[in-house]
Order: C-alpha cells, then sequence, then structure tokens
C-alpha cells in the first residue's frame, strides 16, 4: 500500500475516534452556554438591532481578552478590515502589502477601500507573510518621501500591510511590524482566524495599529456573522465606531451625517451569541489544543508535515494543518477522506490567480505557489461532550 493511502485510511479512522460516525464537518459551531438565554434577553427587552447592551458588552469582552483598549463591533470581518483600512488612512489608488494566500475577504475590502493589492510572499512553516519576501520586496521597488512610502514604478504610496495569521498560526509579525515602521508603512493584522493565538505574551493583532476579528459560523466563536475592530488607540477607535454608525453625528432625535459611512454596526442578538461563547473560550482553547495533539501524534507517526506554531508563540489551533508531499497526494487525501464522510479542505486559490487579480503587482511567490499544492485542512472541531455542562 502506498504511504499516502495509509494516510489516508488513518486519518479516516482517526476522526471518526475522535468525532464519532456519520459526517464529520471541518469546523462546526457549538451552542452549549448561555446563547439561547441571553437571545431571550435581547428579544424581552426589544433591542435586536444595532443597539443594546450585548454589543457593549461583547465589545468590553473582546478588548478585555485581547488586552487592548478599544473594541468596535461589526457585522462582519469583512466589514471590520474595509473601515480598519479606511480610518488607519488608506485612500483610494493607494497600494496595499498583502499576502496572496489568503481568503477572498482581505482583498475584498482591499477594493472596497479603492487600494490596489500587491502580493507578497509567505512563509513555509507559519503560511503567514513573509518578513524577508516584504523586505527584498520594499528594497526592490520602494522609496520613502516624505516620511511615506511610495512604489517607484507606478508611483502610488504604498499606505499599508495586512499580514494575516493563516489558519490561527501567528506569522513573524515582530519582524513585520519593524519593517513597516522603518518604511512610514501602516500595519493592520487580520486575525479573522486567530482570536486566542499570542506572539510571545501578547494577542495577535496587537502589534500593528489595528487588529480585526471574524466571528462567522466556522471560526472559533461565532456570533452567526460578525467581526471586530479592535485598539489601542483612542482616535482610531472612536472614528471605526462613527463610520460603522453611518457616519452620523449622536443626537436624541436629529439625524444629521457628517461624511460617507457605512450601516455596520454589529446587531445586538448577534452581541448576545458573542457574550455566551466568550464565557466558553478558554475551555473551547484548552480542548482545540487536546485535538491538535492527537491529529500531531498521529501525523508525526506517518512523518507528515503538521504544521505547528513557532517558538515563542501560540496558535488557537482553528484549523489543523498538514502539508502533503506532492499535488497529486493532496487531490487523492482529499477526494477520498470527503467521500468517507471526512470534511478536509484545501488551501484557497491563490489571490494572484483570481481574474479581479491577476495584473495586481506581486513579488515572487515561491512558497505560496508551492503551498497552494500541498496544504490540507482536516476536521478541528470540538468534540461532542467535552465541554462542561452550564
Amino acid at each position: 500500500m502506498k504511504n499516502i493511502d495509509r494516510l489516508i485510511m488513518e486519518t479516516i479512522s482517526e476522526a471518526k475516534g475522535i468525532y464519532g460516525d456519520g459526517f464529520i464537518p471541518l469546523h462546526r459551531p457549538i451552542f452549549e452556554g448561555n446563547e439561547r438565554k441571553y437571545l431571550v434577553e435581547c428579544i424581552d427587552s426589544n433591542f435586536v438591532s444595532s443597539v443594546g447592551i450585548k454589543v457593549e458588552e461583547f465589545e468590553s469582552q473582546i478588548a478585555e481578552f485581547t488586552k487592548t483598549k478599544y473594541a468596535v463591533a461589526t457585522v462582519n470581518g469583512t466589514s471590520a478590515l474595509h473601515v480598519a483600512l479606511e480610518v488607519i488612512g488608506v485612500v483610494r489608488d493607494d497600494e496595499v502589502l498583502t499576502q496572496a494566500v489568503t481568503f477572498i475577504a482581505t482583498c475584498n475590502a482591499l477594493s472596497y477601500a479603492g487600494a490596489y493589492p500587491v502580493f507578497v510572499d509567505v512563509d513555509k512553516d507559519t503560511l503567514g507573510m513573509s518578513p524577508k519576501a516584504l523586505e527584498i520586496f520594499l528594497q526592490a521597488n520602494a522609496e520613502k518621501r516624505n516620511g511615506a512610502c511610495y512604489n517607484k514604478s507606478t508611483k502610488r504610496r504604498i499606505s499599508a500591510c495586512v499580514p494575516m495569521h493563516t489558519f490561527g498560526f501567528p506569522c513573524q509579525i515582530e519582524e513585520i511590524a519593524n519593517i513597516c515602521s522603518e518604511w512610514g508603512i501602516a500595519l493592520i493584522e487580520d486575525c479573522a482566524e486567530s482570536l486566542g493565538s499570542y506572539c510571545g505574551k501578547s494577542h495577535t493583532g496587537t502589534f500593528g495599529q489595528l487588529g480585526i476579528l471574524s466571528f462567522n459560523g466556522n471560526k472559533l466563536i461565532t456570533t452567526g456573522g460578525g467581526g471586530m475592530i479592535f485598539t489601542d488607540r483612542e482616535e482610531l477607535a472612536k472614528r471605526a465606531k462613527h463610520k460603522t454608525t453611518t457616519s452620523k453625528i449622536p443626537h436624541p432625535y436629529k439625524f444629521v451625517h457628517d461624511e460617507i459611512g457605512y450601516n455596520y454596526r454589529m446587531p445586538n442578538l448577534n452581541a448576545a451569541l458573542g457574550c455566551a461563547q466568550m464565557e466558553r473560550l478558554p475551555e473551547i482553547l484548552n480542548i482545540k489544543r487536546d485535538v491538535a495533539v492527537q491529529w500531531k501524534k498521529l501525523y508525526d507517526g506517518h512523518s507528515a508535515n503538521i504544521v505547528v506554531p513557532g517558538a515563542n508563540s501560540i496558535a488557537n489551533n482553528w484549523l489543523n494543518t498538514i502539508i502533503l508531499d506532492s499535488k497529486s497526494d493532496r487531490d487523492n487525501f482529499l477526494e477520498k477522506t470527503n467521500a468517507n464522510g471526512v470534511m478536509t479542505r484545501p488551501l484557497w486559490t491563490l489571490m494572484s490567480k483570481l481574474d479581479m487579480f491577476k495584473n495586481c503587482l506581486c513579488g515572487d511567490l515561491t512558497n505560496s505557489l508551492w503551498l497552494e499544492d500541498r496544504v490540507v485542512n482536516v476536521p478541528s472541531s470540538v468534540p461532542d461532550g467535552k465541554l462542561k455542562k452550564f
């Protein structure tokens, strides 16, 4: 039997051992706490839209957990990133450095802000933006003028950098932050997948000016749909809240808006789910570490390359990730696991290959292209019955 066939069979067996028989999703939501109670409280209060106490509570919980001063809840992670880009000063026709290994939402948000994505490579071990690739691109293509960074060939301003902590694995964000500071580039961390991930003792999203989170139904915790901007900068938080609340000047009854804004505030009903989910977050993180250890034991026995957090980093283990030897092994693995009711998935198609972004500037994407052919996510949910009964 080929090594890949044995790996597939043992992956299916391990997944059923962790999660039981029947279809096994990649990552399911769990509602085993106070979700129903808090939803009923919202309904009884009549505050079900974007005004309500649960929104404020959820924002406070995220700020406290990430050890930041301010958090602003939004309808989803994409809207959070869109507004973060605008409040940090990205304007139409700017360039924003990011990675081709990311979910489409990252580049959609850049497009909403009128910016051009510029793709730099990732590191194979973190799956996130490579500081070395970032520095090489800037040295070859950029120049500083009057404290700002400009692309020498396009003449556009490079106003921001948006690395992503892919699947919850922290990238080398400290090095990236230093490079951005040196070049006068604003740093926004895409933490859509990394709630509960740390570099040293600092939560991801706290190394730049702003961080953003997603609470989609497949994330570590969920509000059904939702996002969050978090920061230590009061002026950015205030502006983000203003922009996401249709840029309405607060008044008891007058409707005055002072700029183009967005109806991006999180509804109270969604925030109620978030408050209940946050009560279980430490327990969820502990259980997911145990699941990650089980997968690591299996794949270490096969000499398979399972992605682990780097030195001095802690991952939230949102999606356990392996790197196979070849594209043919990856395709074989995906086909047979899914055919047997074990949901696995490949890496996203690189953003630089999509029609909307294929003409965008790129650095050398050797690692990104190599990973695209080999990366697979395996089931990573919290197993039934593992959370303590409330």
